[in-house]
């Protein structure tokens, strides 16, 4: 296992510009630790596979430095890094056996018979393939192959990092569940370096210990689930994490309080006053509820209400400004207005999409 790091990492793929337009990855200085377990989240194109190729040797960056446990392993091949990596599509011999398949990457290794058999038969006990070990991987469902890709990534116990590129979307949603729980068991147990890509939240948060939010060639924060969920550091990660997304609502900021469409909120933070007027405040539909209209809070119109089971999204309005709500019923409302309630101990407040810190009153 390794700790990884980027140092001032940038990759075009037309070379050397001074353009920053050109960059597919911006400037970028990221350290994961020995063991750890980490996810590259975010949407497609944004650089999330282009660092992950970077780091396995597939790609050579434009500008930085790649080091392995102090060791600058830029210019190294890929063979030479020692690392495993899984793709989105299954790689895997289809003429072979699960068990040939598993123990390839060790007999490539000059492994004995009796190192690889006991090895490969752990391995498929682990990922559910005991039945299938001497069945030729071309009668294999989609979600079997995937599974014997992750087990030939995983065969070796002494690789420098395992790097995953979107392993389970070939995957359907109940067998991508069971998958996302054996990887965090083999990471528990083995300590394996693991890095993630995937442009699903679910994905990354229930996998990794931290995530590395990426957003137009730049990472825009790394934090734990915890703290992209309650104190995103940007606009985007706000609204990329949480199904609906954060609510991310222009304002003005006067005195104490956030002024929305003309309706001053008390915050519990003071803020000095920004230079810039692009403020808005961002608010969790979960730390929001709707009452009737005789009730103290904010005003606004129902627009719509949808039914997901488990709970109720309304959408509602004030003037311009449109909030998601997330209740468990919304049966004792009638008519087509209501009172918005904030809970204002998770009103987060940005500056230029940044997130900035008050001082609390």
């Amino acid at each position: 296992m390794a700790n990884i790091r980027l140092k001032e990492i940038a990759h075009s793929y037309t070379g050397e510009s001074d353009n920053p337009d050109d960059f597919a990855l911006k400037r970028l200085d990221l350290t994961w630790r020995d063991g750890g377990a980490y996810a590259l989240l975010g949407p497609s194109g944004c650089g999330k596979s282009t660092l992950l190729n970077i780091i396995s040797g597939l790609l050579h960056p434009t500008r930085g430095e790649i080091h392995f446990n102090g060791e600058n392993v830029t210019k190294l091949p890929t063979e030479q890094r020692n690392i495993a990596q899984i793709f989105q599509f299954p790689v895997i011999y289809d003429t072979m056996t699960v068990f040939e398949n598993l123990a390839f990457p060790l007999k490539n290794r000059g492994r004995s018979s009796k190192e690889i058999e006991p090895r490969v038969v752990e391995l498929a006990h682990m990922l559910g393939l005991d039945h299938e070990l001497y069945t030729k991987a071309q009668h294999l469902t989609a979600d079997l192959k995937q599974k014997i890709s992750l087990g030939r990534g995983l065969i070796r116990q002494s690789v420098n990092a395992i790097l995953f590129d979107e392993p389970l979307t070939v995957i359907d949603p109940q067998m991508k569940w069971e998958l996302r729980s054996q990887l965090k068991h083999l990471h528990k147990q083995f300590g394996f370096t693991m890095i993630y890509v995937t442009h699903d939240q679910t994905e990354a948060l229930t996998f990794a210990d931290e995530v590395v939010v990426m957003y137009e060639g730049e990472i825009v924060q790394v934090g734990t689930p915890k703290d992209l969920f309650e104190k995103p550091a940007h606009t985007f990660v706000g609204y990329f994490i949480g199904s609906p997304g954060m609510n991310i609502i222009p304002c003005e900021l006067k005195g104490n309080n956030a002024v929305v469409q003309g309706h001053e909120i008390a915050l519990t933070s003071s803020y000095s006053r920004p230079t810039s007027s692009n403020i808005k405040l961002g608010i969790r539909p979960e730390h929001l509820s709707l009452a009737s209209p005789n009730q103290e809070g904010m005003s606004v119109k129902i627009l719509n209400v949808d039914d997901i089971g488990r709970y109720k999204i309304v959408k509602v309005a004030k003037d311009d400004a449109v909030f998601n709500v997330v209740m468990p019923e919304v049966s004792g409302m009638t008519g087509d207005m209501g009172s918005l309630i904030i809970n204002t101990d998770f009103i987060n407040i940005y500056v230029d999409e940044h997130r900035v810190t008050g001082e609390a009153l």
